[in-house]
């Protein structure tokens, strides 16, 4: 845990635009709370003020998840997941443009069937986004279709899904630098943190 969070560290201070893009909590129903490791790492981010947005698929289930992102950074963006039973209804969907790029927010239950990458595109047509990020299935993945991007953090808690037998507590800070986006995930397996780099650039947007 100690390299990857001082890499963690390191990358707060050497980054101009980062973004926490995270989802399906699902406490306390699903879990009691995120996991330690991730807890503190999220606690360095909110000590430094380095994050510049947070992007949530939806599934906090509680208000007290709402306060604790709005603790991280003050540019937030949550859609409604269906679980969700918060005093402040959230949106179904969110365009939100990050520097020349235009991000596509919505939690997943819309897709059928679940993860399904046609469903998946139509929905990035609908909302005219470069990036689509969504939720739902619990499992992290990164595709492209044609040019655009598809990024799923996954659950940052590793809650229950009825769409997978195992699930990898996850999360993604997305390093974004013009057209390029520098994608860092975060899955804890067992008890070890892992970190994978995954960049894309998205053509047309130089």
């Amino acid at each position: 845990l100690k390299l990857q969070f001082l890499y963690f560290i390191g990358l707060l201070y050497r980054s101009k635009m980062l973004v926490l893009v995270l989802g399906d909590l699902n406490i306390p129903h699903r879990a009691a709370d995120l996991p330690a490791k991730f807890k503190k790492m999220l606690a360095k981010a909110k000590e430094d003020g380095k994050m510049s947005a947070v992007l949530c698929t939806g599934n906090l289930c509680s208000d007290e998840q709402v306060d604790f992102l709005k603790a991280l950074c003050s540019d937030i963006h949550i859609v409604q997941g269906d679980f969700d039973d918060l005093k402040k209804a959230r949106p179904e969907f969110e365009v939100i443009k990050l520097q020349n790029l235009k991000f596509g927010l919505i939690h997943g239950h819309q897709i059928v069937p679940a993860g399904d990458p046609l469903a998946l595109a139509a929905w990035q047509r609908k909302l005219d986004c470069d990036i689509l990020i969504s939720g739902y299935t619990h499992k992290f993945k990164l595709s492209e279709q044609d040019g655009k991007f598809f990024i799923n953090p996954g659950s940052i808690t590793g809650s229950f899904s009825a769409t997978e037998d195992e699930v990898t507590p996850s999360f993604v800070v997305m390093d974004i630098s013009g057209s390029t986006v520098t994608n860092y995930i975060y899955q804890l397996e067992g008890d070890e943190m892992k970190v994978k780099k995954k960049e894309f650039t998205v053509p047309g947007k130089e």
